[in-house]
């Protein structure tokens, strides 16, 4: 019996563009920061540990005498190497039998799944690799000044205020796309600080905006809010600076047939995060009683 217009679509390569769409829908911190391809696995990159260029004295940019050779000054750049990873990720076999029953809603809701879990594990790994795992070393820190949940003594603007702070000068710019990743609970936290203790002013205090019960943005920082967001912290950055994302293969989801038996759902995708620039972001920790 030929497929109909429903069944086709889902058939073959289709399939790939469904899934295309969930994975546009999950991709949370990959479609924040800068996306380029590489044709190689191994990828050798440099990390720019220092953040501007400044002289010590005896050294000087300005008020330099006539005739006189200029100082030189240097930047410090970390070479790494990385390998690209590998998110590999199939569905259980759909028999024949189910897909006679309902072949279209099966499919359609198994390459859902698994497009969501790939593209969930990938924006984990940009989590870990922008915040450097929770342990700053090259990144900014700031430690909250009271859990975001506490009953008193909280103050997450002046939080995100001084994360700005430590951005701009080590950086000597501006958030121009800066953005604020929280978890769902993070998200809570200061929504519930924002109303209570400033009730109908919020708006004018903290720059925040609350749109259809969604907070929206703080302090000049888009709220991005994702539950890879490691509980007990926060976030500060413009994410296109500080993090390039090598993709090796892009995401790519297929039915695979095993005839007389039925079929299944496969995904995958080669690439990597790479923290080039880590003094545009920041990390805030203990936003968690």
């Amino acid at each position: 019996m030929a497929d109909t217009a429903g069944q086709a679509l889902i058939r073959g390569i289709d399939v790939d563009k469904i899934s295309k769409d969930y994975l546009d829908e999950s991709l949370v911190f990959k479609n924040l920061v800068t996306n380029m391809t590489t044709s190689s696995r191994e990828i050798r990159w440099y990390q720019k540990t220092s953040g501007f260029l400044t002289a010590t004295t005896p050294e000087a940019i300005g008020a330099v005498a006539e005739g006189a050779l200029p100082f030189v000054l240097e930047q410090s750049w970390t070479r790494n190497t990385s390998y690209v990873k590998k998110y590999f990720l199939e569905s259980p076999t759909i028999t024949m039998e189910d897909e006679s029953d309902n072949d279209v809603q099966i499919l359609l809701k198994n390459s859902q799944d698994v497009a969501q879990a790939v593209a969930y594990e990938v924006d984990g790994d940009i989590w870990d690799v922008l915040t450097e795992s929770q342990s700053p070393v090259n990144i900014n820190s700031v430690t909250a000044t009271a859990a975001w949940d506490a009953s008193s003594g909280q103050d997450p603007f002046e939080d995100i205020a001084e994360a700005k702070q430590k951005i701009r000068e080590q950086t000597k710019r501006r958030l121009v796309d800066g953005s604020l990743l929280v978890s769902a609970k993070g998200e809570k936290d200061l929504m519930v600080w924002l109303v209570s203790n400033k009730g109908v002013n919020f708006n004018q205090v903290a720059g925040a905006v609350l749109e259809n019960g969604v907070l929206t943005t703080v302090a000049g920082l888009n709220v991005v809010v994702s539950e890879n967001v490691t509980a007990d912290y926060a976030a500060v950055g413009d994410l296109k600076q500080a993090c390039e994302y090598r993709e090796f293969m892009p995401f790519t989801t297929r039915i695979i047939e095993e005839v007389g038996i039925g079929k299944k759902i496969r995904s995958w995708h080669h690439g990597i995060a790479l923290l080039v620039r880590p003094k545009f972001m920041a990390l805030i920790s203990n936003t968690e009683a």
